[in-house]
């Protein structure tokens, strides 16, 4: 109490100091040594000294001043003194002039030249500059020569308490877990003061909470915000808003202070078990729904939410565990009861389940609150529907030998119809199974018998599915598959595995095996393939070659001597007798043949022809095939030398079919002037400056039908032959519908730079019979003939 009642007064008096401080400065602020002269004594000096004059001098500084302080924020009727500048050197007279410079001088402080005070002529904020320094000066006041070096000193601006505290990161959000103990910390706030930390309480702060009691608390020096309350439920208030406030001057009356809002968020924790809704659910269900389908929801509510909220469904109990399941869906956390295997009207009406639902996740904190769990009771009941029928089996195996009679019976599939009124079956086969029609079926039986032979070798399994509908409801039917396995017998006779051509060198050696054949057979005994291999008895006693059966059930033929020669017989055949160990045996004769070859010493044969005798002594077949192909080759040389003179000496007259000048029409029409290089190239004609496209040439028919001539009398044989082409050119000439037809071809643009100008007419403004056409035989030979043109027409109009 003592320590606190001290603290509150010095926060009282400590301002009226500053105060009277500021206001008589000169009190703390006046020169603390004065320059001493002490004088000497006279002649009668202290202790007898006699005429003999003593001076005692001591070294002084000129200026001597403490730093000067200045309360901010004062405002008075007029400028506060700050302080007051003096020199030793100053004798009281008006000699001393006084200077002062630095910051601020000359607008925030003034300094009188004569007395040396300096006042502050303004306002002045710590905050914005919390001292200022300052250079002073004693000049000559006649002169303004300086009487002493300039000296610095310092002003301070004088902090009071004019701001605030603030919350810079305010408004602040919290979180907390529920259920927590007191004193858990939540979070911490901090606010800021712009005044003087190091001078008095004005920066302070203390911290309280003006909202948010009882459940909060703070601490007034830290700012750290704690739980005041014990077990706060979320599932009863989540959110809290708490106001902080932060005063300075240490909390005491007259003090500034800053809010703020801190927003607080019980998170969740798992304390509460889940519920079911309803201890008791009903559902209902029919007899024919497909596995895996829901058939109800239940729901375990829990008050706590995200993980918390998780709950896992099981069946404990009932007489249904193997017949449902239960699962959770994610999303709405519910139970989902699904078919596990088929229902059954007939055998089972009903079935009653018991339903656990249990936390996933479980807070070891609140396990002693009681189990995490819930139960629930599920009654089902099942509903009879027109069922199809049911198959005895659900697929069917049968067998049947390849060589089984037609019609005969292969075997007999059997179903029911499982509901109440038990209504007949028929039978049929899915035809899409047995497309080439091997079996049939009783429809009222369901024996299924051969239609056509079987053939092991071509299709050893086949799958059909029988149909099953009720006669009196054709739509409900059953599939069921039927697999029919073709029995094996032996009704192919072994043969060769391939076909086999034996070499036999003539230097051969007897007993020497010649080929190694094996057999086959398309048959498949159980105990696999045994081949008795034999020759024809009436080559039993053969002179050249034996037979020798080997353990790995193939035959090796043997030569019986040496000697062969191609010359005397190039080719053996040998045919042999093959059986197998069926029931009945089935055999096939089958001929092998053997060809006699020339060898080379190690046994490799080179050649099998008897015409390899008569090639010449050392000429190999090798070279015989580059013979060969050079006397082709130059027969090829040979057929291109012909080819090629023959076309060389072609007329170079074109038939009259092939006549390709039947095709060029020519026009008698002017091209565009000198630059026009391309008789028929519209493009060029056109002005590039100003014409963007242009009309193609177009020929057309006159409508005007030339009425024929008359028959003209034959020729007599005194005519001349120079006027009778004349008359048929004329009436050619004056044929409208003889092509070429007349045309307007219009020339847009008759070239660049031409020295004659446009040609066309018609774009000129003037007739024709204002025009004089005579300066066309100026301009040089090419225009010559047309000159001539237009001065006949000008004469032809005269006349």
């Amino acid at each position: 109490m003592p320590e606190r009642l001290t603290e509150m007064l010095m926060d009282v008096w400590t301002p009226l100091i500053i105060i009277w401080i500021t206001v008589l400065p000169s009190i703390y602020m006046a020169p603390l040594n004065q320059s001493e002269i002490l004088p000497s004594g006279s002649s009668m000096g202290l202790n007898g000294l006699s005429g003999e004059q003593k001076v005692l001098n001591r070294s002084k500084r000129g200026w001597v001043w403490n730093q000067m302080f200045v309360l901010e924020e004062f405002s008075g009727p007029e400028p506060i003194l700050v302080g007051r500048l003096h020199t030793d050197l100053d004798p009281g007279s008006s000699k001393i002039k006084y200077i002062l410079s630095g910051d601020g001088a000359g607008t925030i402080f003034v300094i009188n030249d004569k007395t040396g005070d300096i006042h502050a002529m303004k306002r002045l904020d710590r905050e914005e500059k919390a001292e200022y320094t300052l250079t002073a000066q004693a000049v000559d006041g006649d002169t303004n020569k300086p009487l002493e070096p300039p000296s610095e000193f310092i002003i301070k601006v004088q902090d009071i308490n004019d701001n605030a505290p603030e919350f810079l990161d305010g408004p602040y959000h919290a979180t907390v877990p529920e259920m927590s103990i007191v004193g858990t910390f939540v979070t911490k706030v901090t606010a800021t003061d712009a005044d003087d930390p190091v001078y008095g309480n004005s920066a302070k702060l203390v911290y309280s909470i003006l909202e948010g009691q009882p459940y909060f608390s703070i601490e007034p020096h830290t700012a750290i915000i704690k739980t005041a309350l014990p077990n706060m439920d979320r599932e009863a208030k989540e959110e809290y808003f708490v106001v902080i406030q932060a005063k300075d001057m240490g909390g005491h009356m007259g003090g500034l202070s800053g809010t703020t809002t801190v927003t607080i968020t019980l998170t969740d924790v798992n304390d509460n078990p889940p519920k079911f809704a309803q201890s008791l659910y009903h559902f209902s269900v029919m007899e024919d729904i497909a596995l895996g389908e829901p058939i109800g929801r239940v729901k375990a509510n829990d008050l706590d939410v995200g993980e918390n909220a998780k709950s896992s469904y099981d069946i404990i109990e009932g007489d249904g565990m193997d017949i449902f399941e239960i699962t959770s869906d994610i999303q709405t956390q519910d139970g989902i009861i699904r078919l596990r295997k088929p229902l059954d009207f007939e055998t089972k009406k009903s079935c009653t389940l018991k339903v656990e639902a249990a936390n996933v996740h479980i807070d070891p904190r609140f396990i002693s609150g009681g189990p995490f769990k819930d139960t629930a009771t599920v009654k089902i009941v099942v509903e009879d529907a027109d069922e199809p029928p049911v198959f005895s089996s659900p697929t069917y195996l049968l067998e049947v030998h390849e060589n089984a009679a037609i019609n005969s019976v292969i075997g007999q599939v059997t179903a029911h119809d499982p509901d109440v009124s038990s209504s007949p079956i028929r039978f049929s086969i899915d035809r899409h199974t047995d497309l080439e029609r091997q079996f049939n079926i009783n429809a009222d039986d369901g024996k299924i018998t051969l239609a056509t032979p079987l053939d092991r070798e071509t299709n050893t399994w086949h799958n059909i599915t029988i149909v099953a509908t009720e006669t009196r409801n054709h739509s409900q039917v059953s599939r069921v598959p039927v697999a029919i396995k073709v029995l094996d017998v032996n009704d192919n006779a072994p043969e060769f595995a391939s076909e086999h051509d034996a070499f036999l060198c003539e230097n051969g050696k007897p007993g020497q095996v010649i080929q190694t054949i094996s057999a086959i057979d398309k048959d498949d005994p159980k105990n696999g393939h045994i081949f008795l291999y034999s020759l024809l008895p009436e080559m039993v006693n053969n002179p050249n070659f034996t037979i020798k059966k080997n353990e790995d059930n193939t035959l090796s033929i043997l030569a019986k001597h040496s000697g062969f020669s191609r010359q005397m017989q190039e080719v053996y055949l040998l045919p042999i007798i093959i059986s197998d160990s069926g029931n009945p045996p089935m055999s096939s004769t089958s001929t092998l043949t053997i060809r006699v070859c020339g060898c080379s010493s190690d046994g490799i044969v080179q050649s099998c022809n008897v015409e390899a005798y008569v090639l010449p002594i050392g000429l190999s077949m090798g070279a015989l095939i580059a013979i060969l192909a050079c006397i082709i080759l130059l027969l090829v040389i040979v057929v291109l030398f012909v080819t090629l003179r023959r076309h060389k000496n072609e007329p170079l007259i074109i038939k009259d079919e092939e006549d390709v000048r039947e095709n060029i029409i020519r026009y008698d029409d002017e091209g565009g002037g000198e630059e026009d290089t391309e008789a028929f190239d519209i493009a060029t004609l056109q002005n590039p400056d100003g014409i963007n496209g242009f009309l193609p040439r177009k020929d057309i028919k006159p409508d005007l039908q030339f009425m024929p001539r008359q028959g003209l009398a034959p020729v007599p044989n005194g005519v001349d032959v120079d006027e009778f082409i004349n008359v048929r050119l004329h009436e050619a000439d004056n044929d409208p519908t003889a092509p070429p037809y007349d045309s307007i071809q219009i020339y847009g643009y008759e070239g660049r730079g031409s020295v004659a100008g446009s040609l066309s007419s018609l774009e000129s403004s003037t007739s024709d019979s204002d025009q004089n056409f005579d300066y066309l035989s100026e301009w040089g030979p090419r225009f010559k003939r047309l000159g001539e043109l237009y001065s006949v027409g000008e004469s032809d109009k005269e006349t």
